[in-house]
Parts: structure tokens; sequence; C-alpha cells
């Protein structure tokens, strides 16, 4: 399978300087956040595949024009094409937006979402706006990672965890790919791509 994972900035490789083709292949997309909700549209119009997405702190824009043609996946367990995929976006609460949380409110959603992982037997990707603390956050406040993300890796070690919100040009030293226990944790900040097996074969 063949995934887009999106976040933060839009592409202009996909978007301005889009030419037909440039999505085929594609099984599915994944936007992490902070993207224009008339992007999405256009993504999910000129490509097949489906796109699911998680709301960034700056989305406000989402209230009124929410990305026609793809899925919100907030606190939710989906499976498509085979995929078990969770998605809880929003950054650490430092402004007061809408899709701002402290610590205890990131942690009480993810409690709620336990019997659907335990029913599902567990997760294949988990969908975030902010990384997790310690993996590829910033040392900035608004910046910063979700401690209550790592005893989710830990429990239910999921194949990926996908996040946006630390921009890969804030500084050279910034990861693109990290690793916990089993768990790659990608930042996927413009566009990245990524190749897993088909689930479905398993």
């Amino acid at each position: 399978m063949k995934l887009l994972l999106l976040a933060d900035q839009e592409s202009p490789y996909l978007w301005d300087y889009y030419q037909p083709g440039r999505l085929d292949g594609y099984d599915l997309m994944l936007s992490c956040g902070d993207l224009s909700p008339h992007y999405l549209m256009f993504l999910v119009t000129m490509g097949r595949p489906p796109l699911l997405y998680v709301h960034g702190n700056h989305d406000l824009a989402y209230a009124n024009c929410p990305p026609e043609g793809c899925d919100c996946i907030e606190d939710k367990l989906v499976t498509v094409k085979g995929l078990r995929i969770l998605g809880l976006g929003g950054s650490a609460l430092y402004s007061g937006g809408p899709h701002q949380y402290t610590e205890r409110q990131m942690a009480w959603r993810i409690r709620k979402l336990h019997l659907a992982l335990r029913r599902a037997g567990g997760v294949d990707i988990v969908v975030t706006h902010a990384p997790a603390q310690g993996y590829g956050d910033g040392a900035d406040y608004a910046h910063r990672g979700f401690a209550c993300f790592l005893p989710l890796l830990d429990r239910y070690e999921p194949r990926y965890l996908v996040h946006g919100h630390v921009h890969i040009n804030y500084g050279v030293d910034i990861p693109r790919v990290l690793h916990r226990g089993k768990t790659t944790i990608v930042n996927a900040y413009e566009r990245y791509i990524l190749d897993l097996p088909d689930p479905r074969s398993r």
C-alpha cells in the first residue's frame, strides 16, 4: 500500500504546480492538520484514494468550511483498506484555541477510545497533529508534545504514529523519522510517502 501523508504546508508540487497523474498510485491520504480545506478538497477531487484528516491548531476555517469529500477521524478508530487508524488532532494548550488541549484533556480523549481499541485488537496507524513528548516535538511552549501519547504507543504498539505541527524547516536538526519500540514516528510536514505491505494480505 502507498500512503500520502500531509501536514502544515500545502505542497506546491501537488497544488500550485499540479499535473494530472501526480496522485496516481496512492491507496490512502492522511492529513495531520493545519492545511487549507480547499487544498484537501482539491486533492480528494483530483485523486482517487480516500482522505482522512484530523484538526491542527490553526484549522479554524473547518468549522464553517469543512473539507467536502474528506473524512474527519477525530476521536475515532476507523478501518480503511484493512488498516486500523486512530485520529487525535489538536496541539497542546498555549493560547486557548478550539483545537488546543491540556495534557489531562488529551489523556481523557485517549481513555475514551480504549474499549474500541481492545475490540479492534489494537491499531495500525495513529494520526495526530502534535507529536509525542520527546519524539520530534519543539522546545517552545506551543510545540511541546503530549506525554500521554507514550503509554498509548507502548500499550498498543501501532506500526506508525504520524504527526505534524513541527515544521521541518524550523531547523536543520528536526528529524523526519524516529522510533519508539515497535512504532515508527513520522513527521508528515508538507508531504511524505509511506509504503507498507497491504494489511489485507496478512
